[in-house]
């Protein structure tokens, strides 16, 4: 479990096919800050823009650990094909405080930011996400894009799917990989594990 607090900015450095056919996946290198994995054992969950994945390999002298993602995983998120930023949260420990909101690392639909601009000292990110969301996506709610937890500020339900608008602190913005969205960019969605489990109640 994690909370969708971003813990650092890691870097895949390198992207190797563990097999010639598209049903084979990919191992993944990463660059963490120094001494991010001090505490990080063989095993361990980390998640990658929301995704959660298992630590394969870690080297502390080069600040690196290796992920296999398997060509399902691939094919439903965005962003862990290719080098480039990713947001990084350890998995949730009893003690911790819990910043965010609960989240799973379990991704459940590919977004499109449709608008990411400055409005005052803030950014308003909006993302399309699929109709297949919509139901669980509400004013105040929670949202979870590419592993951050973030509060729902608008919501509109429109022809191909939904549009969430969102504001990002300067923080935010500053801490995470967010500020290399662009319009068009896809990005991983996860939805409030309550809200999921509220549906299943009421469809009973």
């Amino acid at each position: 479990m994690f909370t969708g607090i971003i813990t650092a900015v890691g870097h895949i450095r390198q992207v190797q096919a563990l097999g010639e056919s598209a049903a084979h996946g990919k191992r993944l290198s990463i660059e963490t800050p120094p001494g991010y994995l001090d505490d990080v054992a063989l095993g361990d969950s980390i998640a990658l823009n929301g995704a959660c994945m298992t630590a394969t390999t870690i080297d502390t002298a080069s600040n690196t650990f290796t992920i296999d993602i398997s060509a399902e995983s691939l094919d439903k998120t965005c962003g862990l094909d290719q080098p480039g930023l990713v947001n990084l949260e350890k998995a949730l420990r009893t003690h911790d405080r819990l910043g965010g909101h609960i989240v799973s690392g379990h991704v459940d639909g590919v977004g499109r930011v449709t608008h990411f601009a400055n409005v005052g000292e803030s950014r308003e990110l909006r993302v399309l996400t699929p109709a297949s969301l919509a139901k669980y996506l509400a004013y105040k709610g929670s949202i979870t894009i590419n592993g951050v937890s973030l509060t729902v500020n608008r919501v509109s339900d429109v022809a191909d799917g939904c549009e969430v608008s969102i504001n990002l602190i300067p923080h935010t913005v500053e801490n995470t990989a967010l500020h290399t969205l662009q319009v068009g960019s896809p990005v991983n969605l996860e939805i409030d594990l309550i809200a999921r489990y509220v549906e299943r109640m009421l469809g009973k």
